[in-house]
């Protein structure tokens, strides 16, 4: 029903997640709180277009906003200084070698000194889903030294971007230009935004509408999950769901 919210206990079904079209006009997308961030519910969640966004002493709050930000990753925008930098820089690219490194980095005060979502809770949860081999994270070094990069959950066909961060001007950039690439190789249709920014619309995220979004989302995340540790090569072993 419109105008109110779900609410979830731990005792619930992973699966339990009310319609998205019942989330909130204002605030747009609320749809769902409490219940667990388990690994089983965040997968159900990211299944259906829901995630979780809340900030430190507020229950979990379950998300899934009209219209959505999403980003193709073969209609990325390299820019001619984009791509200047990541051919003089200096920078290099890793995957999946410094998860926790990123994710703590994400959070960091000193990283956003206005504050940030990622709760100690939030970590933990990421951390456990990169232990499955559904979160992964895409690393900027430079002069061996970790500067920028991002992390996301991987389902299906689909990426889920989480965050990203950068303590050298552009590095978060040349992570996303690597995901992108990363995800063509491997057969990924679409990364899902969740909300737009500058940031991510100056690199080609669009607006589409929830329910477009929610279709392609059923048609990429079908089938096997191909859970587990990306390496270099770009092979990872498939997972049944």
């Amino acid at each position: 029903m419109r105008g109110s919210i779900v609410w979830l206990s731990e005792r619930d079904s992973p699966d339990t997640f009310p319609p998205v079209d019942h989330a909130l006009r204002e605030p747009d997308g609320l749809l769902a709180a409490g219940g667990d961030l388990s690994p089983t519910r965040l997968i159900a969640a990211y299944r259906r277009g829901i995630f979780p966004w809340y900030s430190q002493g507020q229950p979990i709050l379950w998300w899934c906003p009209d219209p959505r930000a999403v980003l193709f990753p073969n209609e990325f925008k390299l820019s001619r200084s984009l791509g200047k930098t990541i051919r003089n820089k200096g920078f290099e690219t890793r995957v999946d070698t410094a998860f926790t490194h990123v994710i703590e980095a994400c959070g960091s005060s000193a990283v956003r000194p206005g504050g940030t979502w990622l709760s100690p809770e939030m970590q933990w949860a990421y951390d456990s889903l990169h232990a499955q081999g559904y979160a992964h994270s895409v690393e900027t070094w430079l002069d061996g030294k970790l500067v920028g990069g991002l992390y996301g959950v991987a389902v299906g066909r689909m990426f889920f971007g989480e965050s990203m961060f950068s303590l050298e001007r552009d590095a978060s950039k040349v992570a996303m230009s690597r995901l992108c690439r990363e995800l063509i190789e491997r057969d990924f249709q679409m990364i899902d935004c969740q909300m737009a920014t500058p940031h991510l619309l100056s690199l080609g995220a669009q607006l589409i509408p929830r329910e477009q979004f929610i279709r392609q989302l059923a048609e990429h995340t079908a089938g096997e999950d191909r859970a587990g540790h990306w390496n270099e090569s770009g092979a990872n072993e498939p997972r049944a769901h």
